[in-house]
């Protein structure tokens, strides 16, 4: 029996939507293999669809996107359900809030957009293990991503949850989910396990039945192994890449029905370290007016792109860790503050030749605000809260354990052991086989060392005291999104060494940072003296006020090094305002208390805290100031354009 269907739009419109709708029975998406086309409700249908992720956004402005997609002319949006953020402990599961995809649902639904839906259960999307949660690391011989039993038990639980809960929504059941993707990109993975992939088919249809339309999407060079039998064959490329050879290679897994680029690039990603990308609008739109002509259906990835709040962000492993910046605006049609950008306008003129474009302007930009500057406040070094921190205590171990061990999913950890002899000379400490995953700061007896980084520093020369403690602050930068997909564990993979001694008797502490931002500061400044200009893992924080209603803001940390920003204890992400190329963090106003309300936002700087502790709240983003590139070259010494990640 299926499961209740939950109601889609406030009771008042049913009855009307009862007289408007096809009935359940006779609603239908199908490929008709003989024209070349989509079939829905038996009329021809061609989908000119955009992505945008629901958990990249806050969910108050989710309407407001939907609706400026759809008067963009697109009628369809495609989403990835992100596993990591809905099971995050295994049997444990949230749709609540910001993590309800079934709101967003219905929010399509009043946008009027049909849905494809990309439930994984790997994702890519530049998004934390590329959707993965990472709680499969805790059986560290797991294969991802394969007919590993382990693996397919996790997936099998997942999807017994998540796919039930989906029927409803399909098209055919009167809900608006036209077609569905069987995981992501399978070919471009090193594995090419045809009988993982035979098995998710075989989930995904015990659990939808055989009337929704299943898809798969890979690079050209992925369609061998991504491709199954008796799944519908769809590729992905960009305004770059020649269009002609890539079909007609899509041709040959695909020979009748229509051509469908699942993910047309209307922008990309960034790294840390390297310039932001971007796509020309002529290049786009001339990409997608030759598609569109061909009679081609389309997905625009990405028609917003939104932000990695948090710890979300994914990782590229390109011949070296690429973690991937806190803003996903990706130059998209769109701007990660949910504005329309030149972009938009041209794709809107291209669509309106060959369908018909929703009447009406779409909405101005959003209201900006500025403010400040405004002075930081010491609250003290991240060792001096390490009670509250971790208010459990540490984990004992001779050998230092990786996050996974001691289940520390995001954020971080501190290694702390106690130096058992002098050492009186500056000596090398480092960790064996790049071990540090993926930053570490080092401190002894609280005074900041320096930094060892993942591919990129690998050792620091210290001096102590027998007895001396010896801290570690290790962070996690995000997990593997794409390039290798090996399970990337986190935290000291190896014992470091301090000259020519293995340091062990390893204490970890689990840091619940969060938590101490949230529920415990203010707390009343420390009575112990510190330096004029701190350095290494330190909170600062200040408060301030906004007099009328505001609006959305971008956070500019001038001189800042790199750390965690949280405004009203909301952890808004990542800054690295040293290596660029982001320089500022997307303030939506919604986090912001409006009206003479005190507002609190807080710092943790990791690294140096400039002179004068100030920040500013701009009224435009920053997001092309790389700095220090010789230093992120420097393994390479080269400068060509990176091998583009996918999705």
């Amino acid at each position: 029996m299926a499961p209740e269907k939950p109601l889609c739009l406030p009771s008042l419109l049913l009855p009307l939507l009862t007289l408007l709708l096809p009935q359940a029975d006779t609603r239908s998406f199908v490929v008709d293999r003989d024209h070349n086309r989509f079939l829905l409700d038996g009329a021809p249908f061609r989908y000119v669809s955009g992505s945008l992720h629901y958990f990249r956004v806050p969910r108050v402005l989710w309407a407001d996107r939907l609706f400026k997609m759809r008067m963009s002319g697109l009628n369809v949006v495609q989403f990835y359900v992100p596993w990591n953020y809905h099971e995050p402990e295994p049997g444990v599961y949230n749709f609540n809030g910001s993590r309800d995809l079934f709101a967003f649902l219905k929010e399509a639904t009043l946008a009027n957009l049909l849905v494809i839906l990309r439930p994984g259960p790997y994702i890519c999307a530049e998004w934390e293990m590329g959707g993965l949660p990472a709680w499969l690391l805790r059986k560290p011989k797991i294969h991802l991503r394969t007919s590993d039993p382990d693996f397919l038990a996790a997936v099998d639980s997942w999807f017994k949850v998540l796919l039930p809960r989906i029927y409803p929504w399909l098209y055919h059941n009167g809900g608006n989910i036209i077609s569905i993707q069987v995981e992501n990109e399978y070919g471009s993975y090193r594995a090419c396990d045809v009988s993982y992939m035979r098995h998710l088919a075989g989930l995904f249809r015990a659990l939808l039945g055989d009337k929704i339309l299943l898809f798969t999407t890979d690079g050209p060079e992925g369609l061998k192994c991504g491709s199954l039998q008796g799944l519908y064959t769809t590729v992905d490329f960009g305004p770059a890449d020649n269009m002609t050879k890539i079909f007609g290679l899509l041709r040959k897994y695909e020979p009748r029905g229509p051509l469908v680029n699942s993910e047309y690039y209307t922008g990309w990603l960034d790294y840390w370290g390297q310039n932001h990308s971007t796509r020309s609008v002529p290049a786009v739109t001339k990409g997608l007016e030759k598609m569109l002509k061909l009679g081609a259906s389309v997905n625009m990835y990405m028609f917003h792109g939104g932000t990695n709040f948090g710890y979300w962000n994914g990782a590229d492993e390109k011949g070296r860790f690429l973690p991937i910046t806190t803003s996903y605006d990706y130059d998209a049609p769109i701007s990660e503050a949910g504005d329309p950008t030149p972009k938009l306008f041209a794709i809107r003129n291209v669509i309106s030749k060959f369908q018909e474009v929703p009447l009406g302007p779409l909405p101005p930009p959003s209201p900006k605000m500025k403010l400040g500057p405004l002075t930081l406040h010491l609250d003290g070094n991240l060792l001096d809260f390490l009670d509250l921190l971790c208010p459990q205590g540490p984990i004992h171990s001779i050998l230092p354990m990786t996050f996974e061990a001691v289940n520390q999913v995001h954020g971080y950890m501190l290694y702390r052991t106690y130096l058992t002899y002098t050492v009186s000379e500056p000596t090398q400490l480092w960790v064996p086989n790049n071990g540090v995953h993926d930053r570490a700061y080092v401190m002894v007896d609280g005074v900041f060392q320096g930094v060892l980084e993942r591919n990129m520093k690998h050792n620091v020369f210290l001096m102590g005291k027998v007895g001396d403690k010896l801290d570690i602050l290790l962070e996690n930068m995000g997990r593997l999104s794409f390039g290798s997909n090996s399970s990337d564990f986190k935290g000291l993979l190896q014992p470091p060494i301090l000259g020519q001694t293995i340091l062990t008797q390893w204490m970890m502490f689990p840091l619940k940072v969060d938590n101490l931002v949230k529920w415990w500061f203010p707390i009343q400044p420390l009575k112990s003296s510190h330096p004029q200009a701190p350095s290494g893992p330190t909170f600062y924080s200040t408060t301030f006020r906004i007099l009328n209603s505001g609006g959305d803001t971008f956070l500019f940390l001038p001189g800042w090094t790199k750390g965690q920003v949280w405004i009203n204890g909301f952890n808004l992400g990542r800054y690295w305002t040293k290596r660029g190329p982001q320089q500022t963090l997307f303030v939506p106003r919604p986090l912001l208390f409006p009206r003479g309300t005190h507002n609190r936002i807080t710092l943790l700087e990791l690294e140096n805290v400039p002179p004068q502790p100030q920040i500013q709240f701009l009224d435009r983003p920053i997001l092309n100031s790389t700095k220090h590139r010789t230093y992120i070259y420097s393994l390479s010494g080269a400068s060509e354009p990176m091998e583009l990640s996918g999705h």
